[in-house]
Order: structure tokens, then C-alpha cells, then sequence
């Protein structure tokens, strides 16, 4: 009997922390029209070099970035709210990993988005085919 509520107690707290910002006309895990609002963070020199959960080595330099369930080699375009500046970035690693945060881009992409003086910014994105 405890380990049933212990069991549903765990799911109603992870159904808890489930993000309402995602529209999801797809599947992240399929991308096929999917689409997400939200907050983005980028990384740059202090993981420059570090290898990325793809496998390859983050480049703050390149356009890349990391989300929680698109598959690696996806390309996304990524919109600020703040400003409709865009870019599009390539899925190369896993995260972000703090709460209410969508994605995580590279420095390169923070820069052509103006958020790098913010740090976060809100956002849109939008996988596109490839």
C-alpha cells in the first residue's frame, strides 16, 4: 500500500513539473511540427571545447544548441520575442536543465538574437524539415 502512494505521489509531482509554455501540434521526438514557446539561455566559453552529449565538441562559436528531446542533427529556428531577431541552430546536446528554460543555444546564436547582454531571453521555436 505504501509503495502504490509512494508510486503515485512521484507521478503527480513529475505531472506537476511539466512545463505549460509548449505548444505541441507534433512530438519533439518526432519534430514533425513541432513547436515550443518559452525561455532561452545560451553557454559559451566556459563549455567551449567540452563534449556535448552528440558526442562532438561544443563550439561557442557555431550555431548550435541544446534541447531536452529533439533528436541531435535537427535544425530549429529560433525566434527572441523581444526583438523577431532569428537564427537557426542544429541540435547537438541535451538540455537545458533549469526550469522553464526551452533551450539552451551557443554563444554565436545568443549574439545574432541579442539576448547576450539579458543572458535569457523569451522565445519561439519552431523545428524545421530537413
Amino acid at each position: 500500500m505504501q509503495r502504490s502512494l509512494l508510486i503515485l505521489g512521484l507521478f503527480g509531482l513529475l505531472a506537476g513539473c511539466a512545463s505549460n509554455t509548449i505548444d505541441r501540434p507534433g512530438s519533439a521526438t518526432t519534430g514533425v511540427g513541432y513547436t515550443a514557446t518559452g525561455n532561452a539561455s545560451y553557454y559559451g566559453a566556459q563549455h567551449h571545447g567540452n563534449k556535448t552529449a552528440s558526442g562532438e565538441r561544443f563550439d561557442q562559436n557555431a550555431l548550435t544548441a541544446a534541447h531536452r528531446s529533439l533528436p541531435f542533427g535537427s535544425r530549429v529556428q529560433v525566434t527572441n520575442l523581444r526583438n523577431d531577431k532569428t537564427v537557426i541552430v542544429r541540435i547537438n546536446d541535451r538540455g537545458p536543465f533549469v526550469r522553464g528554460r526551452i533551450i539552451d543555444v551557443s554563444r554565436k546564436a545568443a549574439e545574432q538574437l541579442d539576448m547576450i547582454r539579458d543572458g535569457v531571453a523569451p522565445v519561439s521555436i519552431k523545428q524545421l524539415r530537413p
